[in-house]
């Protein structure tokens, strides 16, 4: 029997965003959930590399804490990954506008980011495909369950005692602010990456093959074989990092005017 959350992927499709589903999410909970009242927002604290590597964690739990870990995942390229339908462990004790039942009443969205700003594992800026889809999705929900944007808390806002998680590290009052334009109607449009560059170079990513990927590979320093796969993805982010470019993994005009300035490795 499916637990109550069978309306996630409908409801994110029909904002417009990318959702995977994970293999028997349906039946994943530790048990039923109740009233959802809101959408509590988490950071991985995962790799620095990979779209969603924390994927199976939050599916499957860690020796401490069983899974699932929330009901939703956010990748880095803005993919909503579906891991449950029922009640996940992901928001401890804690109070957000009197509500204390984060685990029964709120929505656990866990977005890949290490978590940090500075230092070996700067995760910063997150990418804004991914910050866009974090809005969208968010707001796609609330509209659903008929509330307001205050009903989406960070992890941080939630937690009791006060400053005992930090996640996600941005600004959330910012966050609603954007939630609600979208609810209103009244956002811009997300950016979108050109489809060309000014010399006619196509914007690659992850899926595409041929020439020009082997180019891209080489300049990154990855295995020529001509197929962007995760491993050139995970190249390409080091690249637009060290380039002080958002570390999307894909290579679209900036990040082709950027490789235009290195030598192939090897």
């Amino acid at each position: 029997m499916s637990f109550s959350l069978t309306w996630l992927p409908t409801v994110l499709r029909s904002a417009g965003l990318k959702v995977a589903e994970v293999p028997g999410w349906e039946n994943h909970g530790t048990r039923d959930i109740g009233i959802i009242k809101g959408v509590m927002c988490h950071h991985t604290a995962g790799p620095q590399r990979g779209n969603m590597p924390s994927l199976g964690v939050v599916r499957d739990g860690t020796r401490r804490l069983s899974g699932p870990l929330s009901q939703l995942c956010l990748g880095r390229d803005g993919t909503f990954y579906i891991v449950a339908a029922g009640r996940a462990n992901h928001a401890g004790r804690g109070e957000w506008q009197g509500e204390t039942g984060g685990n029964s009443h709120f929505i656990g969205i866990e977005a890949e980011n290490t978590g940090f700003d500075s230092g070996e594992r700067d995760d910063f800026p997150w990418p804004e495909v991914q910050m866009d889809a974090y809005r969208r999705g968010c707001a796609a929900i609330l509209k659903h369950i008929g509330q307001d944007a205050i009903m989406c808390c960070g992890h941080k806002e939630f937690a009791l005692p006060r400053r005992r998680k930090i996640d996600p590290l941005f600004d959330m009052n910012v966050f609603r602010l954007e939630v609600t334009a979208i609810m209103n109607g009244t956002a811009l449009p997300p950016t979108v990456i050109p489809r060309t560059d000014s010399d006619g170079r196509s914007t690659f990513r992850r899926g595409a093959n041929g020439d020009f990927v082997k180019q891209i590979q080489a300049k990154v320093g990855t295995d020529v074989d001509g197929n962007f796969g995760p491993k050139t993805e995970a190249a390409v982010r080091e690249f637009q990092r060290t380039q002080g470019l958002v570390p999307d993994g894909i290579v679209g005009p900036r990040t082709w005017s950027a490789l235009d300035g290195v030598s192939a490795s090897g």
